[in-house]
């Protein structure tokens, strides 16, 4: 009852009182991200959400409730964004306060029109699902727009580390993250609806519960034989910009990776380095190939360095070596980081030296002789669902190699974990992750994690590869099919707004009569 007087409250509030109240419940959303995963936190921040919906005027104020509610969500879900800045706090302290705010007002701007959209539809259940389809489709939106940044779709919330995350992220093998997202909003909505709600969410998640263990039930592929060292050599972030360090550090990793493959006993293996592990041009530096060779005692090496093509464009690269030669694959990063690995043309401020990294192609499958085909993400390409693999070459597995030292001990290296799990559901791939502090980590095609390397460690993680699971339905039909569970949502909602507006007269003559 006192739940249901909070709610009634809440359609009274005008002004900045509302605002506050938006922004409060956005920052309440924000405690089901990862690495706290309270996903009950959702059951009152979705149904305050539309409570402020219902009492708005119209839908231009439905915007503004959805912006402050967005700007709540985003700036505690994104604060370690504030330890990259930090690193040249000299030159960038103006930074500081406005970096975290700035983005999270871009990114609520995507939950204002999420709402405003919602307001076309009536209160009740038809509200309910324009909200829930308008957020994916949202959600969708910011995966392209102005190069694209995904974070910390409400999906990710139930990649909860262990068997319950195992259960319940199944259903993205055929909705992706996204089909997540829309289940989460219309499941978080329940309460809205009194006990009936609350018993139509109960059996919603035991639907969502049965799905994954019938999925987690099937039985294994076979393993291809291969064991796949993760070398996490901890090297914090200021080091890299003192190359007489960063030389030494090469050579922490080369220490971590002969002790690692003495252990294998000659067992068939390959060596993988977390992103700008090696400070050498590989692909021309004959003496780095042989010293990683040497190192790795004749396994492939994947690594990740830097390299400039004749035209002297840098680009942040995944080197594949395969003996002390030339070497056998490159794969350039395509997805770059705005304002960290590439320079906007419009923006008149220097911030990126030199403009940054030049794009690569875009997915990729490499093939290395005694390897299975595999799928390089740099980075944050994990966390775009739909956007990793090459499809008409599928590869057997995802190689993740990422530096997060930028942003220490915080929760941006676990929701970036987070993404990348997902990414093995969708795919049915395994996909193994060197990080550079930290999380290294290797999961299945079913998101089970085979073994981990905490934040902040230094060694080498040994893990059997899994086997490629069947193309999923996501694998297949990819976006497409968020794509049409969110539209369907959407229409479903409005149509529910014609159908009362339909029936508005027919009532009134009742009520007259």
């Amino acid at each position: 009852m006192h739940i249901r007087h909070a709610f009634a409250w809440l359609r009274t509030l005008r002004g900045a009182r509302a605002d506050l109240a938006s922004a409060g419940l956005g920052a309440l959303s924000a405690l089901a991200l990862p690495p706290l995963h309270l996903l009950p936190a959702l059951l009152l921040a979705v149904p305050g959400l539309l409570a402020l919906l219902d009492g708005t005027p119209n839908r231009r104020m439905a915007a503004r409730r959805g912006f402050w509610f967005g700007f709540g969500h985003h700036v505690p879900g994104l604060y370690w964004i504030t330890e990259a800045i930090l690193f040249e706090a000299e030159k960038f302290w103006w930074m500081v306060p406005l970096a975290v705010p700035a983005l999270a007002a871009v990114l609520a701007v995507f939950i204002a029109a999420t709402c405003w959209t919602a307001r076309l539809a009536p209160r009740g259940w038809p509200r309910v699902f324009a909200l829930a389809g308008a957020w994916v489709l949202a959600d969708l939106a910011r995966q392209f727009v102005f190069t694209g940044f995904p974070w910390n779709p409400w999906g990710a919330d139930w990649a909860i580390p262990g068997p319950v995350g195992d259960i319940f992220i199944q259903p993205a093998a055929w909705v992706g993250v996204h089909g997540l997202t829309l289940a989460t909003l219309l499941l978080a909505a329940m309460p809205v609806f009194g006990w009936r709600g609350l018993a139509a969410g109960a059996a919603l998640l035991l639907a969502w519960g049965g799905l994954g263990l019938t999925r987690l039930r099937a039985d294994p592929p076979n393993p291809p034989g291969i064991t796949a060292v993760l070398v996490q050599g901890n090297i914090v972030q200021g080091r890299k910009f003192d190359q007489a360090a960063y030389e030494q550090d090469f050579r922490i990793h080369l220490d971590l990776t002969r002790r690692a493959v003495d252990a294998l006993a000659g067992k068939p293996g390959v060596v993988i380095w977390p992103e700008s592990a090696s400070p050498f041009l590989l692909d021309r530096d004959a003496n780095a190939r042989a010293a990683i060779d040497d190192a790795a005692q004749g396994l492939p090496g994947l690594i990740g360095g830097v390299r400039v093509d004749a035209d002297r464009r840098p680009f942040n690269s995944l080197i594949a070596l395969n003996g002390a030669g030339p070497p056998a694959a490159i794969y350039d990063k395509w997805h770059l980081v705005p304002f960290g690995e590439f320079e906007p043309s419009w923006l008149p401020l220097q911030i990126v030296p030199g403009g940054g990294f030049a794009p690569g192609p875009g997915p990729r499958t490499l093939h290395l002789p005694g390897l299975p085909a595999f799928a390089a993400l740099i980075c944050y390409e994990a966390i775009f669902p739909g956007q990793v693999i090459d499809r008409a070459d599928r590869p057997a597995m995802m190689v993740n190699i990422t530096n997060d030292s930028w942003f220490g001990n915080s929760s941006g290296p676990r929701q970036h974990l987070a993404a990348s799990r997902l990414r093995a559901v969708e795919e049915g791939l395994p996909l193994l992750r060197a990080a550079n502090t930290g999380i290294s980590a290797g999961f299945d095609g079913f998101g089970q994690e085979i073994g981990r390397l905490g934040m902040q460690e230094r060694g080498t993680l040994a893990l059997d590869l899994p086997g490629a699971l069947t193309p999923t339905m996501f694998s297949q039909l990819g976006l497409a099919v968020p794509l049409a569970l969110g539209l369907g949502s959407l229409l479903a909602g409005l149509a529910g707004a014609r159908r009362r507006t339909h029936a508005t007269p027919a009532i009134r003559q009742y009520k007259l009569h």
